[in-house]
Parts: C-alpha cells; structure tokens; sequence
C-alpha cells in the first residue's frame, strides 16, 4: 500500500508537460512581460535549474554512450541557467543598473548560443535532445529581454540635437509675405519682392552623435549577438523602431509639421509661406545632418554583419516615412493653385531639392533606398512643372491686368516696377528657371518669332548672340514677358488724353525697365542689343513729348507773320508781338501748372528732359524778345529768361503748382 501508483506518475508526468507547453506558448505570444509575471517565472526557473541539475540520466551504459562531452555541456547549461535566472529576475533594465552587468549577460547568452551549436552537431538521445530544446528556450527568452533592452538603451542614450548649430536654422523673424500679383498697386513692391537668404552652393554634409558613442560597443555587440542567434529580424525591428521616433523627433525640432494634401491646399498664405520657409531650411539640416549622421549610427552597429546589407536595410526603413513626409509637403504646394505670388517659394523648393540630390542618392545608393529615389526624383519633377506653369501664369497676369483709369502723373507703373524687380529677383534663379522652361522653349520662341519684326536701331534680332545665357530657356521667357509688358502699357498709354502726358508715360517706363536691365544681371540674360533697342525706345517717347508740349508754344515765337525789329514798326505788328507775347505766357502758365503735377522718377532723366526743354524754349524767348525789344513795352514782359529757366526746373516733381506772381518791371 506504502509504494507509488505508476498510473498516477504517468498522469501527474503528462499535466506536467502539457503546463509547460502551455507556458512556453504564452512566453512566445507575449513579448512585455510585467513585473509580477517576471517573478513568477523566475521562481519557476529556479525551479527548473534545480531540476535539471538532477536530471541526468543514471544508466551507466548511456553515460558510457553520452561520453565526456554532452556531461561538460550539461554542467556549463546548468550554471548558465542559474546565470540567467538570477538577471531575469530583476524588475530593472540590465544597463540601467550596471552596464558591466549587461555585457556578462551578452556572454552568458552567447555561451549558451554557442552551447545549443555544440549541442546540434552530435547525435543526441531523447533526453538530451530535451536539453537542446531547453537551451533553446532559454537563449528565445534572452532575445526578448535583450531586444528590449537594445530598444531601450538606443532611447535613453540619445543625443540631444540642436538645429541651432547650423547656418540654415529656420528664423521666423525674418519671414517674407509677398505681395499678390494683383496688387501691383503696392508702393512697398520695390522691397517685397526679394528672395530669401537661403544657403546656396552645395549643400555641407555634417556627420554628429546621435547616440551616446560609449554605448555603440554594446549595441554592436547585441546586434551581433542577435544575427548569431537568428535573430536578426527581431533585432532590425527593434532598431528601427526607435530610430523612428528619434526622426520624428526630429522633425518636431525643426518644427515641420505633419500635413495632409487637403491642410495645406487649404492654408492662408501667410501660414504656407511660413511653413515653406522652415520646410527650405529643415530638410537640409534633416538629410544634409541628420540622415547622414543616423547613415552612420546604422554602419556603425551592422558593418560588421555579413549576412546582409543590414546597416542599408535599417537606415532606409527607419528614415522613409520621415522622408516621405517631408516630400509629401513639397508635392501638395506642387499640385496647388498656380498662384504668381508663389513662384519664388517654389523655387526655393525646387532648388533645394536640386541640390540634394547628390546626397539622397549617396544616402539611398542600393536597391533598399530605390523607393525614396524615386519618389525624390518625382516629387521634384511636379515642383518643376509647377514652377513652369506658374510662371507662365505670372506671364498671363501681367498680360491681362488692365486699368479703367489712367495712371497718376505719368511715373513709373506700379505693374513696370513689380515686374522688372520680380524678374530680377528671378536671375538668382537662373540654373533651375532654365532647367524649369527648358521643355516650353520652343513654344515661346516659335510665339517671338510670329510677332510683328520691330525695326527700331538696335535690333538686329542677334539679342541670343550675346552668349549662352540669352539664348537659355528664361533669356527665351524673359524677352517675351518684356513684349508683353510693354504691349500692356500702351494700352495704358492709351488711357491718357493729353498727347504729351502718355509719351512721358511710355518715356518713364521703357527707361525704368532699361535702367532695370542695364544695371543687373538682367543684362548678361536678355543682352545689350536690348538694352539699346529699348534706350532708343525712351528717346522717342522723349522727343514726341517735347513735340506735343512744345512745338505749338515755340511757334509763338517765331518770327512768321511779324514784322522787321525795328523803331518804325506798325501799330498792327506792336499788337501782334503783344498778343504773341501774352499767348506765350499763357500756354506757358498752363504747362508749369500741369506738368509741375507730371512725374519723372528717374533724376537724371528728369534732368536730361528739363535741360532739352530749357536749352529749346530759353533762347527762342531771348530771340524773340532780343528781336522785337523796340516794339515790345517793358510792362508786356511778363518773366526774364532765368525767370522761365527756373520755373522748368520745376517741372516733373509730381506735385501740381501754379504761378501766382508774375515779374513785372
């Protein structure tokens, strides 16, 4: 009665295993293991440990069979699991208590890998075949906790980063808001069209830390230790999934936010353009900084694994959605509104991602970064096609803004000012207008060559024989917007009653759009033959000026009609020099009143015209009163010659006046 039921040890020897199974499935579906579980488990590790120690088989044959080596492995499996059992029964991260404690536990592991080698290599019975698959169990579980602690430990050891070090740092101060194309009205226009003062040149790679370097031997060594095991996955998941999070960090440190097609072709201008300027500076600091230094964090930990071009496959995974997302941003301004007030923003966009193009495809260089090539490559080919539809839009702006009224004074048009300094501003452009254009050249060049051949000296039609750069794409463009804006302000010319005032309008803006060409870069692009067709242009307008204001007043003083200068004249040749005289003042009064109201911004200009005036007007009036000062009473002389010359130095100062006293003697 005293002995064993065999029956009931069978039984009890069955539930046994079918509870260790049952834990074994449950450890492989749970990957966190809470605290409370954690001792539970340790408390039945040791357990086993003790177990095991035991558990030996006692029949000498298969002793003699087994042979020194499995009881060697044995022995050293037993001390390992009593190893392991007392590290996983802590409630902390190994490396946040002690480090020296975390590289015995990537021994013991890898100890007990190389075990499970040994151990698979000779021909094993069934009981030790259980040992094999204990070992196994062993080192699975190691895994877990180690993929935990390298995800943990590539957290807790990074690196601060700070954008502030670099040049091209995102500045809200310096914002830009430019004016919309159609407020060519604005008196700040001259101002606000400007680009902004991003770093050109190549961009300027800079590798940093972005994991504390006393950690990297760890994280080389638990990658290693990993791809041993075979592991790898687990270890890669692991990495990227903190690397992840460290560049979406990132990019919450530059401030670029995550933005849908439909929020950023809903957004006011004012806070795109904003956006698009942190966006300009942050995706260099982000591929030209970060992405470098998180390629070499990945070298720095996988170089040494051979399998595979591990340290390609994480960088790549961990940095695509962070770089999809930024391109994401660039391709919804692409596929918005072709607004011209735009355009500058999206060659800032356009250019930047031309000039880093050198290093994502040296960052992405194998078959693993082939996506974000691609769609780099895209998303830069639509902000090229926006860039040539929006300029072609500013070109249809400027051609159909027209004026019900004419423009005060005759100066310098709102529109001629916006236009002239916008295309200015657009030569800083030149290398990625003309990659830009390049495809709506011929269209452009066939439309130059339909219009009207202007036979004006100058223009010999060899403005593209000046060089490479007024024969590009932009030169191209450029020349076409200039005949439109010229054609759009003869139409406004038109506006204008008085003869004279819409030459001096037409004076003033073909200057201003010359003086724009001749003193900028917009010389080398559109050549001097232009320039001088158009100084020829102005000198026209000038002369056809002084022939509506003058040649009738001047008239006035000719001697036609009159009689000799002498004492004897008739009564009727004194009263015609009268009426002569006094006509003369009169139109004289008229022209001082009005055109001290007219404009010529340009000084020298105004200069030039008011000396032609002066140089005309003052000696046909010393003539004809030299001539007739016999016939003439001092009292009918209303002004001296000086008087006259001073008041057409009045004219042109855009401020209407009139002569209130007249010199008399």
């Amino acid at each position: 009665m005293g002995g064993c039921n065999p029956m009931m040890e069978t039984l009890e020897e069955e539930n046994l295993i079918v509870a260790a199974r049952l834990l074994l499935r449950a450890l492989d579906s749970n990957k966190k293991i809470t605290d409370k579980a954690r001792k539970v488990l340790a408390d039945v590790s040791a357990r086993l440990t003790s177990v095991m120690k035991i558990a030996a088989p006692k029949d000498e044959d298969e002793d003699e069979q087994e042979g020194g080596e499995v009881t060697d492995i044995r022995e050293r499996i037993n001390l390992i699991l009593e190893k392991i059992v007392t590290w996983e029964g802590g409630d902390s991260m190994i490396w946040d208590c002690d480090p020296e404690d975390g590289k015995e536990y990537l021994k013991t592991v890898d100890e007990a890998r190389r075990l499970a080698k040994s151990l698979e290599s000779l021909n094993l019975s069934k009981d030790e075949t259980e040992l094999l698959r204990i070992v196994n169990d062993v080192i699975h579980t190691s895994m877990s906790r180690i993929e935990e602690e390298l995800r943990r430990m590539l957290v807790q050891n990074m690196q601060n980063f700070e954008p502030e070090r670099f040049s091209f740092r995102s500045n809200e101060d310096d914002s830009l808001d430019l004016n919309s194309i159609v407020s060519f009205g604005d008196d700040s226009i001259d101002e606000s069209v400007q680009r902004d003062s991003l770093s050109r040149g190549g961009s300027e790679v800079v590798v940093m830390d972005l994991v504390n370097p006393q950690v990297i031997p760890d994280l080389i060594t638990i990658a290693n230790l990993m791809f041993d095991s075979n592991y790898g996955r687990e270890c890669c998941q692991a990495f990227i999934s903190a690397r992840k999070e460290a560049l979406d960090d990132c990019l919450y440190v530059l401030e670029i936010e995550k933005l849908s097609f439909e929020d950023v072709l809903k957004m006011e201008w004012v806070s795109l353009n904003s956006r698009i300027r942190r966006w300009t500076k942050g995706i260099k600091v982000f591929v030209c900084v970060y992405l470098a230094s998180e390629k070499f964090l990945c070298e720095q930990i996988f170089d040494q694994i051979q399998t595979d071009p591990v340290s390609s496959i994480c960088f790549s995974e961990s940095s695509k959605a962070s770089m999809l997302q930024l391109l994401k941003f660039a391709e919804a301004i692409s596929i918005g509104p072709h607004q011209p007030e735009k355009l500058l923003k999206i060659l800032d966009i356009y250019e930047v991602l031309s000039e880093l193009i050198p290093d994502i495809d040296g960052l992405y260089s194998d078959e693993n970064g082939s996506c974000v090539r691609t769609e780099f490559q895209h998303v830069m080919t639509r902000v090229g096609d926006c860039v040539k539809a929006t300029f072609i839009e500013f070109e249809n702006a400027v051609g159909s803004n027209m004026s019900n009224s004419a423009f005060p004074g005759g100066g310098n048009h709102h529109l001629t000012r916006y236009v002239m300094n916008y295309i200015k501003t657009l030569t800083d452009y030149g290398d990625s207008l003309n990659a830009c254009l390049k495809d709506h050249e011929q269209a452009v060049d066939d439309q130059d060559s339909s219009s009207s051949p202007d036979t004006s000296p100058g223009n010999n039609n060899d403005d593209t024989n000046n060089g490479n750069s007024s024969s590009s794409p932009m030169a191209l463009h450029f020349r076409s917007l200039m005949s439109i804006l010229e054609h759009n302000l003869e139409e406004k010319s038109k506006l204008y009653k008085d003869e004279a005032l819409r030459h001096l309008f037409m004076m003033n803006n073909i200057n201003y759009m010359a003086e724009k060409v001749k003193n900028s870069e917009l010389r080398n692009i559109l050549g001097d033959n232009w320039i001088r067709k158009h100084n020829w242009k102005f000198q026209q307008h000038a002369m056809s000026y002084e022939r509506a204001t003058w040649s009738s007043i001047l008239n006035l003083l000719r001697q036609d009609g009159l009689s000799g200068s002498g004492s004897s004249g008739s009564s009727t040749s004194r009263t015609l020099l009268r009426e002569r005289l006094h006509a003369f003042y009169t139109a004289f009064e008229d022209i001082y009143k009005s055109q001290t109201g007219w404009s010529i911004p340009n000084s020298q200009l105004r200069e030039d015209v008011r000396i032609s005036m002066s140089l005309k007007v003052i000696q046909a009036y010393r003539n004809f009163v030299g001539r007739h000062n016999n016939n003439i009473s001092e009292k009918y002389i209303k002004y001296s010659a000086d008087d006259l010359e001073n008041y057409i130095m009045d004219l042109f100062e855009g401020a209407p006046k009139s002569i209130h006293s007249f010199h008399r003697k």
